[in-house]
C-alpha cells in the first residue's frame, strides 16, 4: 500500500508564494516520475510540472518560470515552489508519482490540496 500526502496549500494574495510538500509513504522499492497536476472547476486536470528519478523536470507551459519543482530523494518527498501567484493560479493541487512498489510499476494519486489565490 502507498500513499501521497500533500500539504501546503491555502489563501494567498495574487503575487504572493506557496510551497507545496507531497510525501510518498508506504510499500516503496523506488520512485520514478514524481510530479504535480491541478484541476480548477470546470477544466480538466493539467500537468503543472513533473521531475524525472534523473531530476529532469518539465513544466506546464502556464508555469513561465514562476515555479520550482523539486525532490528529496530520502524523504520521498517532492516540492514545488510557486511564486508570483495569479488568481488563475486558483485549483486543487494533486500529487503524482510512479512508484515500483514490489514487482509492479504503479501510478499513484494524492487527495489534493487546495490553492486559492486573491486578487
Amino acid at each position: 500500500q502507498v500513499q501521497l500526502a500533500e500539504s501546503g496549500g491555502g489563501l494567498v494574495q495574487a503575487g504572493g508564494s506557496l510551497r507545496l510538500s507531497c510525501v510518498v509513504s508506504g510499500s516503496i522499492f523506488s520512485i520514478n516520475a514524481m510530479g504535480w497536476y491541478r484541476q480548477a472547476p470546470g477544466r480538466e486536470r493539467e500537468v503543472v510540472a513533473f521531475i524525472g528519478f534523473d531530476r529532469k523536470t518539465h513544466y506546464g507551459d502556464f508555469v513561465k518560470g514562476r515555479f520550482a519543482i523539486s525532490r528529496d530523494y530520502a524523504k520521498n518527498t517532492v516540492y514545488l515552489q510557486m511564486n508570483d501567484l495569479k488568481p488563475e493560479d486558483t485549483a486543487v493541487y494533486y500529487c503524482n508519482a510512479d512508484v515500483q512498489d514490489g514487482l509492479t510499476l504503479n501510478n499513484y494519486w494524492g487527495q489534493g490540496t487546495q490553492v486559492t489565490v486573491s486578487s
